[in-house]
């Protein structure tokens, strides 16, 4: 049975399931000493070595009486991969997968990977190297930002060890996470619909376990012009077997960054405990966290007839340098499993979560002229949110011939309470200015009176059998999934309308299945076909049908792919197809329908190992044409969606220096074509080639491990425009220092 990370608890009673009995007892003899001596959670069995035992009738008592030997899942391609990506990941309710074994296109990146890239948040690891992921790169915005296959993707969508709702709402600080895994394509079989609807992608993160080994490490942080920092992170294990384990993290940053007068500050706290039983294992985590800009970066538009300006200087900050947007969130959740016997296992977990956010800023900020001329209306928001979620389930396993299947129930249950507050227009408060000169007057008084209380209840059950058959060879994964979606919100009374209600109660089945070949034991080739889920929308007050309530939207993925791993470097290479459908109010019948259509076609090539000794690379080229097949009207259809560039290209290289021991050199490329601000698509933001210089060194001082980390982001500190999701242009991040250094103690 495959269980979850970060224990795979039988791993050793797999293994022997078919072996022969010499073989068995070969490797529970040397599996019982290895970890009598503490080695077991590293050693891979396939590396013992050792004479055969016979297993006589006389010494079956011996084998049956010898001890359940727990091993930690660390794979022999761990070591491969040279701790950057990990060889597992997670596809929903599917469980690990390995990477040769997955017929999707996916990506785990590692606590290790995370920690030398110096991430600040999620953005900053999964879009550094991956080509299949975009970001506008602007820096100090009210919310993560990135698309995945050319879809915009809500850092609300993001699960915490499989469970939606529970990560902190708009953004995330990374080091309380063992793994971040991005799952590209429509994952609505694999996971149930994600809260906001995002069809491009998933991104799984695994919190991090206390592993065998204490952990006492410190690392300060540094970020230009001014910003510092410490991270503590401390793990232990107790007990006769180590069976209970404590994970602590704690995070401070504050000061200066590199856009002037924008301030950054992040607080975290979490807490991550486990224990594992011969038969069960529990975990629980609890985290508490604040982010805070102020000088927040909102983005600019473009009145009718101005085309693009020039980018003024990389450092400048085109919204008020008063303004500032606050977000705490908490969250606790809890996971229980529990092993019948090897072929059958059963789950639970639950959490719940808090998030309250506030506003204060730009509304909208609109160029005038092509001299810079800026006009800014100033907006105030908040809101507070609570959210529950619940996942139960069950796995198996059985042979039915010479066919062998991996079965998996669930169902899903995910509900929030919303009360929304603010103004989109805080009167008198418009603020002229230029972006080539910012001036910001004086900050504007909070005050957000209630808008709207809006309740969703998300509940799905799935069902997916994988049958493999031609000894392994062949996998063929089908799924469905039942998906129900219920909205209800109430609008206030105000001076110029009454009070009002509104509720939404749909449902929708989606299918998914998925083909594997294993064509040798370093090539597999797959095919898959998965839809997503988006909420349906209901018809405007203006509308001919107004109040018609859609289904949800599905959008609909087909892709097909190779995946090579030879020696110590891999490579994926896939195709694929996503259609996703849209709402609009047509121009002549005022009658408002879902038949918009948008189409990402694209290749992605991605590689990452160590093809050359003392040198590991990680990066890939990608194309996708995200097109508007079906618009109201035929307006615009055919042209390229907006805010999506059509080609990547992303290179990271580590280059560990032979003569100087420790020391390790970085760099990292990254080549974006020009995207689309408009649907008539005469205006776009050029593409841009940014470059990261970087160093780390390892060493021990007064007998201490010691990591010390530098990078340069944007080291020819180039301008450039990027599309935030809310507005046309937002400036890119300027040239930026990052320095850290970790100690263990």
């Amino acid at each position: 049975m495959k269980h979850n990370p970060p224990l795979f608890q039988y791993a050793l009673k797999r293994s022997l399931k078919k072996s022969t009995p010499q073989f068995k007892l070969k490797k529970l003899f040397f599996a019982q000493m290895l970890f009598g001596l503490g080695l077991t959670t590293f050693i891979p069995l396939s590396k013992i070595n050792a004479q055969t035992i016979d297993v006589s009738s006389s010494n079956q008592e011996a084998l049956q009486n010898l001890p359940v030997i727990r091993l930690q899942a660390v794979n022999e391609k761990n070591s491969v991969l040279e701790g950057q990506i990990s060889s597992h990941n997670r596809l929903g309710f599917l469980g690990e997968k390995d990477f040769l074994e997955t017929p999707f296109s996916t990506i785990g990146y590692t606590e290790q990977y995370i920690e030398n890239q110096q991430a600040k948040d999620i953005t900053d690891v999964i879009a550094k190297t991956d080509p299949a992921v975009f970001t506008n790169g602007a820096s100090g915005g009210w919310a993560e930002n990135f698309y995945i296959r050319g879809f915009a993707s809500s850092p609300s969508d993001m699960s915490m060890n499989g469970l939606f709702g529970m990560t902190p709402f708009y953004r995330t600080s990374p080091e309380m996470f063992e793994r971040i895994d991005v799952l590209k394509g429509p994952s609505a079989l694999l996971n149930g619909m994600p809260p906001a609807g995002s069809v491009g992608g998933t991104i799984n993160l695994v919190t991090k376990r206390a592993s065998n080994t204490p952990i006492n490490r410190l690392t300060t942080t540094y970020m230009s012009d001014s910003q510092f920092g410490g991270h503590l992170d401390i793990g232990r294990r107790f007990g006769q077997n180590k069976e209970f384990g404590v994970r602590l993290n704690t995070v401070y940053r504050d000061g200066t960054g590199a856009i002037k007068h924008q301030n950054k500050k992040t607080e975290l706290f979490s807490l991550g405990v486990d224990w594992r039983g011969e038969k069960a294992r529990i975990s629980a985590d609890v985290y508490a966290a604040e982010d805070r800009v102020d000088g927040v970066t909102r983005g600019i538009n473009l009145s009718p007839g101005i085309t693009i300006p020039k980018p003024p200087k990389p450092n400048t900050l085109l919204n008020p340098d008063w303004s500032f947007v606050e977000t705490k969130d908490k969250g606790a959740m809890v996971r229980a499993e529990y092993d019948f016997n090897d072929q059958l296992m059963t789950y639970i977990t639950y959490g719940q979560s808090k998030t309250n956010y506030k506003y204060n800023g730009a509304m909208s900020a609109t160029l005038l002229d092509q001299h810079g001329k800026l006009n800014t209306t100033i907006g105030q928001l908040a809101f507070d949110l609570e959210k529950k979620s619940a996942d139960i389930g069950i796995k198996g396993e059985l042979d039915t011939g010479v066919i062998s299947h991996q079965w998996v129930a669930n169902a899903t249950y995910y509900e929030h309470h919303q009360n929304d507050y603010g103004v989109r227009t805080v009167a008198g408060a418009n603020w002229p200015t230029n972006i080539y000169n910012p001036v910001w007057g004086q900050p504007v008084p909070f005050n957000t009176p209630f808008i709207s209380k809006t309740t969703s209840h998300l509940s799905s059950y799935g069902l997916a059998d994988t049958l493999s058959f031609a000894q392994d060879k062949v996998q063929l994964t089908f799924g469905i999934r039942h998906q129900n979606v219920i909205s209800k919100a109430f609008y206030p009374k105000t001076d110029t309308r009454p009070p009002s209600r509104s509720r939404y109660d749909k449902s929708a089945i989606t299918p998914g299945a998925a083909i594997l070949f294993r064509l040798t034991d370093n090539v597999s080739l797959y095919a898959n076909y998965i839809e997503g889920l988006s909420q349906g929308t209901t018809a405007p007050s203006n509308a001919e049908n107004n109040g018609e309530i859609f289904t949800p939207f599905k959008t609909k993925q087909k892709e097909l792919g190779i995946k090579v791993e030879f020696s110590k470097f891999a490579n994926g290479l896939n195709i694929f197809e996503i259609e996703k459908p849209s709402s609009y109010l047509d121009p002549v019948t005022n009658v408002f329908s879902a038949d918009g259509k948008q189409r990402n076609r694209g290749i992605e090539w991605s590689f990452f190992g160590k093809p050359i000794e003392y040198v590991r690379i990680l990066g890939g080229i990608a194309y996708i044409d995200p097109k508007l097949t079906k618009t109201a009207g035929g307006k615009n259809q055919g042209n390229t969606a907006t805010g999506v560039a059509k080609q990547q290209a992303k290179l990271g290289v580590e280059w560990d220096i032979s003569q100087l021991h420790g020391l390790t050199l970085t760099g990292n490329i990254t080549a974006v074509s020009k995207q689309y601000i408009n649907q008539e698509n005469t205006l776009y933001a050029s593409g841009r080639t940014l470059y990261d210089l970087g160093a780390r060194y390892k060493s021990n001082v007064l007998s201490y491990p010691v990591v010390i980390r530098t990078t340069i982001n944007n080291v020819t500190n180039k301008a450039y425009w990027g599309m935030p999701q809310l507005s046309n242009l937002a400036l890119g991040a300027p040239r930026t220092y990052m320095l850290s250094a970790s100690i263990d103690f």
